[in-house]
């Protein structure tokens, strides 16, 4: 019997390691949680002034199983950008197995070290459904994920193609702002929720991501802080990303806390 407990007691403390409360709380020696990873070198693809011809790419990579998500450029065209390579070279090969195939017809190979977003450079708003937030600087990775976020505004989106799952536009987004920022987050809301540093309302930070839903188990929505008390967020399937604030009583009743990730 004296055995079984000692036994018992290992066999409990590796159960509550396995947890992920656990892994939440576990950082890499660069500073990222577990789940959180660097962007490695990514293939882009257009100058398309239409938004609909960038979403009927993405749409056409995403049915042949690509992850691929576009985006409003500095000079007002959209972009398609997928790939996660560890070199330049493999990312070429890919590419030209794609332009093979007649998927694309040119390309170019983003670098990990290239910033989507100059520094020091405001983003375009176009139709935002709220007024503009208040700007900190973007000299941190945090200022340039909330810029970055804000040149979404006024663009309609259907992340996923048809074959999303419900919730994951909001999810979606974030995570392809990330993205353009070189980092890898986890893909719903409940995963990202699980990873990262938890963070109060009242010590939120531009690029912060907000969570909202009923509890901590049941997280069904997540947007980017940009300052301000405001945060932009994909609000449902087909409608265009926007500018919501905090304290909407919608949005207020279910705030279920912050994550930084950089």
């Amino acid at each position: 019997m004296r055995h079984i407990v000692p036994i018992i007691w290992l066999l409990c403390s590796l159960l509550v390691c396995a947890t992920p409360g656990c892994a939440t709380q576990y950082r890499l020696a660069d500073g990222t949680s577990r789940g959180i990873t660097r962007v490695g070198y990514s293939i882009q693809v257009g100058a398309f002034r239409e938004v609909g011809n960038a979403e009927r790419l993405t749409a056409r990579l995403q049915e042949k199983g690509i992850e691929a998500f576009y985006f409003r450029k500095e000079d007002g065209l959209y972009a398609v950008r997928f790939g996660d390579f560890a070199s330049r070279e493999a990312a070429r090969q890919q590419a030209r197995k794609l332009v093979k195939e007649r998927f694309l017809t040119s390309f170019f190979i983003a670098s990990p070290r290239e910033p989507v977003l100059k520094q020091g450079r405001k983003a375009e708003i176009r139709k935002p459904s709220a007024p503009a937030p208040a700007r900190k600087s973007s000299g941190d990775m945090g200022g340039v994920a909330a810029r970055t976020a804000e040149r979404f505004v006024g663009i309609p989106y259907r992340w996923g193609g048809d074959t999303v799952v419900e919730g994951m536009d909001c999810s979606g987004f974030v995570r392809a702002v990330y993205n353009l920022c070189g980092v890898n987050i986890p893909r719903t809301s409940r995963e990202q929720f699980r990873v990262g540093e938890g963070v109060g309302r009242d010590d939120l930070q531009d690029g912060d991501l907000v969570f909202f839903g009923t509890s901590d188990e049941s997280i069904n929505h997540v947007g980017i802080y940009v300052g301000g008390g405001k945060f932009v967020h994909a609000p449902r399937r087909g409608e265009d990303i926007r500018v919501s604030a905090l304290d909407e009583a919608y949005f207020a009743k279910r705030f279920m806390g912050g994550r930084r990730y950089f």
